[in-house]
């Protein structure tokens, strides 16, 4: 709750200092050919769940994040999302069983609402993501996942811009998840993680 009211009332103080700068001059909309390239601290919230064997989580955690967004149109840009491997840590029914590597690069086609504003641009997002899990360490080396996960992911957020070139941001995102893992090679459970990511950063108009 106090991460929420904190996001709510630095979004509040930016998009009032953003007034005043497009009171001052105008700021140009997004045109085609244009990139933004946004820095975010993301927070992850996994969904976790697991079957035939219950009880498998993975823990929570924040992670910085950086991606690139090409303007196709004024409305229609690409974004992928990158960040270096990140380590998850995994329990089963409350205690911890060791962690894995997880890169998950993610790509989504953007609709920008209103492109021209000087004061909000909102957005939606739908596309594809690939997560690579690595450096299994789990129950002391018996328990392993599989490499790869391909799952969908849909996203929602705003820029608000600062000046001709910065922008604030605020973006959500449900990405599709999940991994088999094997006890001593033999297939154990299937671990669904299906993460909700929170992001908040700044932007620059290139």
């Amino acid at each position: 709750m106090k991460k929420i009211v904190g996001i709510g009332m630095g979004f509040w103080a930016i998009l009032l200092a953003s007034n005043a700068l497009a009171e001052q001059g105008a700021m140009p909309g997004y045109m085609p050919g244009d990139i933004v390239a946004r820095a975010r601290a993301v927070d992850i919230n996994f969904d976790s769940s697991s079957s035939p064997v219950t009880g498998v989580t993975a823990n929570n955690k924040t992670i910085p994040e950086v991606d690139g967004s090409y303007f196709f149109t004024s409305n229609i840009a690409a974004e992928l999302i990158l960040t270096y491997p990140q380590s998850v840590g995994i329990d089963v029914n409350g205690g911890s069983i060791g962690s894995v590597d997880a890169l998950p690069p993610t790509l989504t086609l953007q609709y920008h609402f209103m492109p021209d504003s000087p004061y909000f641009r909102p957005y939606l997002g739908a596309g594809i993501n690939y997560t690579n899990f690595s450096r299994d360490r789990l129950a002391g080396g018996a328990i392993n996942v599989s490499n790869n996960s391909w799952g969908a992911a849909l996203q929602a957020g705003f820029d608000v811009p600062l000046n001709r070139n910065l922008l604030f941001n605020l973006d959500v995102k449900k990405v599709y998840m999940k991994t088999d893992a094997s006890l001593n090679g033999a297939y154990l459970t299937t671990v669904t993680l299906d993460p909700v990511l929170l992001g908040v950063g700044l932007g620059w108009k290139f």
